[in-house]
């Protein structure tokens, strides 16, 4: 509601005759699309969460489920970085939140300036995917931001990622999600490397859950 407030104003005041600059319809569409696009990732995690055969969470929670908690969509978290690759890059074990470890490489940094900010993330191919059908252009990006602990899980969120053509990708903060161990004690989830640490406050994604 409060974006298509802000947009309504917008077009208020710039549509008075001292202005002389236009929101293009064009650009209002790419907009409104996007916000759709991201209210229909809200909603099929959702319906991945009601559903008994895809759920994370126990019986006792999902029987009551009516919806994750979200930050209201953001286009500003939306961000296109450019992407150094790191084809040297040898491989790691990533600690999880149980004995096991995930074999996971660099696969590259992303570059990008949010809320005045540069950041740098590093962006992961699992090793044990790679060679699957399904998860061969997969990447995977975990991170921390200063939300964590008050809004967001303490853990830091994840984002899934398509291996891009050229040399930048997109990253889009309010498809962030949590890892399933949040939600149930039984899931391995891999840690958040302390290198991917953003000094902003991410309000955008998936909030903490919160057990009533």
């Amino acid at each position: 509601m409060k974006y298509w407030m802000f947009i309504f104003s917008f077009l208020i005041l710039a549509c008075k005759p001292d202005k002389k600059y236009h929101t293009s319809a064009s650009e209002m569409q790419v907009k409104s699309s996007t916000i759709r696009g991201i209210l229909d990732f809200q909603k099929e995690l959702n319906a991945t969460f009601k559903n008994p055969e895809t759920s994370p969470l126990p019986d006792r929670y999902r029987k009551d489920f009516d919806g994750l908690d979200f930050f209201e969509p953001d286009t500003n978290y939306i961000v296109m970085a450019r992407l150094e690759r790191t084809p040297d890059a040898i491989p790691f074990l990533l600690a999880t939140t149980t004995d096991e470890k995930t074999e996971e490489v660099v696969y590259g940094i992303a570059h990008f300036e949010l809320n005045g900010i540069k950041h740098k993330l590093e962006v992961y191919q699992t090793l044990d995917l790679m060679d699957t059908e399904e998860y061969k252009d997969y990447l995977f990006l975990p991170f921390l931001d200063e939300t964590n602990g008050t809004e967001t899980y303490g853990g830091g969120r994840y984002i899934d990622l398509t291996i891009p053509d050229g040399n930048t990708i997109l990253i889009d903060f309010n498809r962030a999600y949590n890892p399933y161990c949040v939600y149930n004690k039984k899931y391995s989830c891999p840690l958040v490397p302390r290198q991917n640490y953003l000094r902003t406050n991410m309000r955008a994604g998936v909030k903490d859950f919160k057990r009533d």
